[in-house]
């Protein structure tokens, strides 16, 4: 197979889980989002709690769906272009997959139906519980992806006879070495995420002059937990990038671009340049001295990987995951600096009429989902020449297809995601362009959930909504 053929498969199979990978993660940090809100409204009685869960349940329905409909494409690529992997690993990730859609899934499907259309068919009690179980069901899948995932980063708990894997200890298999840094990262990518949509979206409405309790609580709690969530993720980040030290070095090097060291000296941090494979040097670098060894070693004297203590055919492409590592770090700084902002905003009793802020939250709204698809090319792209770390190589693990048949499927699907994905992103921006309004829990909603339905089940709570209350006027 030509190698132009190999990248073409490769790219296909990153365009496509590009857009996987972020409908799953809004959807896990809104299901969990919705488990609060219903959680403060049963315990404060404030209809604006059940307003910001009537509106923030289509985003999530509506993204919900567009994961589930990715996701199918997923699956099937691995029989069509990686039919090499599929029978050398299936084994293990066959199972784990088969895991995800029988713990997960299948929770998440038997409460959907309750949480959107359960408002006047069951109590308070039953619906809270419905929300939590398909929050749950998020995470686990989360669990279980991400466990198949990080054993093809740090493989164990397998004997390999005949050319294939063989599993011999399942509990080494999903708690490989990675997996515990992968998994809190990727599920604290997803809060962070979401959390920036749900502040941009606040500070857009807030803007335009819509300053009602419903916006400012959206902004308040969003803000809260990227000041939480943002200094936690730069640890477990740097926690992480211990870990792949030790597992995987070469990933390491092709990050930091570091392509030698010189005997008995500290190795540098570049914090700028063009790596260049070809000529194995950077052009235009920037380094900081003794730096690299300080934050991967947490030395002074020891040196870090270098890309020239790999063979050529061996090293990641650190031209580009030089640069995604940059964008994603960077991105972090500007969500600290984002949350310190907001911190003082609120000690100057400032957060909903700063300019500056709401104009630097607005633009922030990306700003999650681009830093996780920049992490996740760090990390995937990082891995090559190898699809099973030190195992199996890429090369081998693809499909023997022509160019020609490749180039096809990739157009296809670029059209078609770009027209099916592309519509579902323009009809999710219009809602949240429209934003939440006083009273949308009795106003009806996209789930047929009307103001009859909604006032008995309000009832059944012993709750009878306010049109507004001091506590609701009050800035968190």
């Amino acid at each position: 197979m030509s190698d132009l053929a190999l990248d073409l498969a490769r790219i296909q199979f990153g365009f496509t889980i590009s857009f996987h990978i972020v409908f799953p993660a809004i959807s896990i940090g809104l299901a969990s989002y919705l488990f609060v809100l219903e959680a403060r409204w049963l315990m404060t009685k404030q209809a604006v709690f059940l307003d910001l869960y009537h509106f923030w349940v289509k985003i999530f329905a509506l993204c919900f769906g567009m994961g589930v409909v990715s996701g199918l494409v997923m699956a099937y690529q691995f029989g069509t272009n990686w039919a090499g992997f599929s029978t050398f690993a299936g084994s293990v990730t066959g199972p784990l997959l088969a895991y995800e859609v029988l713990t997960a899934f299948f929770l998440e499907a038997g409460f959907l139906g309750v949480m959107l259309f359960g408002w006047s068919r069951v109590g308070p009690g039953i619906h809270f519980a419905a929300t939590l179980m398909v929050a749950l069901g998020t995470l686990i899948s989360a669990t279980w992806i991400l466990a198949s995932n990080s054993w093809m980063h740090t493989p164990q708990g397998i004997e390999i006879i005949n050319g294939q894997v063989i599993p011999v200890d399942w509990l080494a298999i999903i708690f490989n070495p990675s997996f515990p840094y992968r998994f809190i990262h990727m599920v604290l990518a997803a809060y962070l995420a979401t959390a920036l949509l749900v502040v941009s979206a606040a500070a857009w409405q807030i803007l335009q002059g819509n300053t009602n309790v419903g916006i400012r609580k959206m902004l308040s709690m969003g803000m809260w937990m990227v000041l939480i969530v943002s200094p936690i993720q730069a640890m477990v980040g740097d926690f992480h990038g211990l870990n792949t030290l030790k597992y995987q070095p070469a990933k390491i090097a092709a990050i930091e671009g570091h392509w030698e060291n010189i005997p008995g000296k500290a190795s540098p941090l570049v914090l700028f340049g063009w790596p260049d494979m070809a000529a194995e040097k950077n052009h235009f670098e920037v380094a900081i001295p003794t730096l690299g060894s300080l934050i991967l070693r947490h030395s002074l004297t020891e040196q870090i990987p270098a890309l020239k203590d790999f063979a050529a055919e061996d090293r990641p492409n650190s031209t580009i995951v030089f640069w995604t590592f940059r964008v994603m770090v960077g991105l972090g700084l500007l969500m600290i600096l984002l949350s310190l902002f907001s911190l003082w905003a609120r000690w100057k009793k400032d957060l909903y009429q700063n300019k500056l802020f709401l104009r630097f939250a607005l633009i922030m709204g990306p700003a999650g989902i681009v830093a996780m698809l920049a992490g996740w090319y760090t990390t995937e792209i990082g891995r090559q020449p190898w699809i099973v770390y030190g195992l199996m190589r890429t090369a081998d693990a693809v499909t023997k297809h022509s160019v020609t048949e490749l180039s096809i499927s990739l157009t296809l699907f670029i059209v078609i995601y770009l027209l099916v994905f592309g519509v579902g992103v323009i009809y999710l921006l219009r809602l949240l362009r429209i934003g939440p309004k006083p009273n949308e829990s009795l106003q009806g909603d996209a789930f047929s959930i009307n103001k009859n339905e909604v006032e008995d089940f309000i009832i059944a709570a012993e709750f009878h909504p306010p049109h507004s209350t001091p506590s609701e006027k009050k800035e968190d």
